[in-house]
């Protein structure tokens, strides 16, 4: 089962001096999995300690002369640590925290050595520690679920990963492989990208042990809750993570949460739960300019979920309400689609970059809009909108691009791809603009589509 992160890994090991790797991501979309995989294809003899279950190891980093910690750990191992042969891998890393700030001093006293690191709620221990970490000499690499084109791999799809990828805008895409491929997305929103979800699947074909799966992995992130330490009651921060899918494709307002907790204590809690990665905030941007991110208002903001298959068995979707149904806008509002394209285009940049994702939105009488999604190519802005069936109304994203002074909108759809010249639909508007669409399948392309049109 594929990722498409090992080639980032796999650049990593052809360097002579490596910084050793953090790997960032909620819990179970594959940390320990991309590493074997990884040795695996690279040949490297792998020393896995997993620092949660092997307590009695945390006495070896108590020193801070690496060699010395390198033979102890080959002594108590009985392995061989070799720069350049051997990785090194330290699972569960949270469980010995205190060795996150020493990972530099591998990196400068053995810069040959292959050094990656990884744990659940990673990140809400790397908060409590950001003033002692080795910055400048660890590189992240920020790993979400398996996205579209990974699905396909694992169910051995592999000719229509090939026709996703190579796909021209100028020689279209065959209808027979289109509908294959939009049944085959329809499955991914059912399933999601999960890696034990998707392996599930292809074993068994059978939707009822994908669920047992799924309810196993949301009740494991609920078991969390009680090692985010006691600043919050874990009856509340539970309650919160109840409410919070609910919320994908709108405006986040606390109070569609819970009436009864503060505003203040839904921020602390939504931000432990960005630590945990299984909740993105989506920020406004005015996007008048790049970046983006200089004009964001975080007192606005929607809410992205990890992955679309752990949202649907959430809001207690029905697989059939899915799979025959032919507008997915009727599907809780097309918020299972906006979730599937947020999800994707979180993780569009490079494995080092922190994922961000952006929308914008203008509240005035009378002239109220709302984009899905903002991103950008080069020095353009590009408006996202998401629709589920062959129509839909895209008068927001007329809005923004008379505003903005820009003349390219991206829409995904259930259609063909196709780029139009098309006319605003604005009252005393005049002027003309390219409209993008492309099928959802498409969206990890959208770089690439979109930079060879302009």
């Amino acid at each position: 089962m594929e990722r498409l992160s090992l080639k980032y890994l796999q650049e990593w090991q052809n360097r002579k001096s490596r910084k050793p790797i953090i790997i960032r991501g909620a819990r179970q979309v594959g940390k320990s999995f991309l590493v074997n995989l990884f040795c695996k294809e690279s040949n490297l003899d792998l020393l896995e300690l997993n620092l949660e279950y092997m307590i009695d190891y945390h006495s070896c980093f108590e020193i801070n002369d690496v060699n010395e910690i390198i033979s102890l750990l080959e002594i108590k191992s009985g392995k061989e640590i070799i720069p350049g042969k051997t990785l090194l891998f330290f699972d569960e890393i949270q469980a010995y925290p205190q060795l996150l700030p020493k990972l530099r001093y591998f990196y400068e006293k053995i810069p040959e050595l292959h050094i990656i690191a990884a744990g659940s709620l990673l990140e809400f221990y790397m908060d409590n520690l950001s003033s002692s970490m080795p910055v400048g000499r660890i590189e992240y690499l920020h790993l979400g679920p398996m996205s579209f084109k990974e699905f396909l791999s694992g169910l051995g799809k592999t000719k229509l990963r090939e026709a996703i990828e190579n796909f021209e805008l100028e020689k279209g895409i065959h209808q027979a492989i289109h509908q294959e491929l939009i049944k085959l997305y329809k499955l991914y929103l059912c399933i999601g990208g999960m890696p034990e979800a998707v392996q599930t699947y292809k074993d068994t074909q059978s939707f009822l042990e994908v669920d047992r799966v799924k309810q196993g992995i949301l009740s494991t992130y609920q078991d969390d809750f009680n090692k985010y330490g006691s600043r919050i009651e874990t009856a509340y921060i539970q309650k919160v993570f109840s409410k919070l899918p609910a919320q994908v494709g709108q405006k986040l307002k606390y109070i569609n949460i819970d009436r009864a907790l503060s505003s203040t204590q839904i921020k602390n809690i939504l931000h432990l739960f960005e630590l945990a990665k299984v909740y993105y905030p989506v920020k406004h941007s005015s996007s008048n300019g790049i970046p983006i991110r200089a004009e964001v208002n975080e007192k606005f903001q929607k809410a992205l979920f990890l992955d679309v298959g752990l949202y649907n068995k959430a809001c207690g979707l029905a697989y059939s309400e899915i799979l025959e149904s032919k507008n997915l806008n009727l599907v809780n509002k097309g918020s299972v689609t906006e979730q599937f394209i947020g999800q994707h285009l979180l993780y569009r940049k490079e494995y080092f970059e922190d994922p961000e994702l952006f929308y914008w939105c203008r509240q005035k009488a009378q002239s109220s809009a709302e984009v899905d999604y903002v991103i950008t190519a080069g020095t353009k802005i590009i408006p996202v909108e998401v629709k589920t069936g062959k129509t839909g109304t895209l008068k927001s994203l007329h809005m923004f691009l008379h505003e903005k002074g820009q003349d390219l909108g991206l829409r995904f759809n259930s259609e063909t791809p196709s780029l139009l010249e098309a006319k605003f639909s604005i009252p005393n508007t005049a002027g003309t603009y390219r409209l993008l669409s492309l099928p959802h399948y498409l969206v990890e392309e959208t770089d690439r589509i979109i930079n060879k049109i302009i």
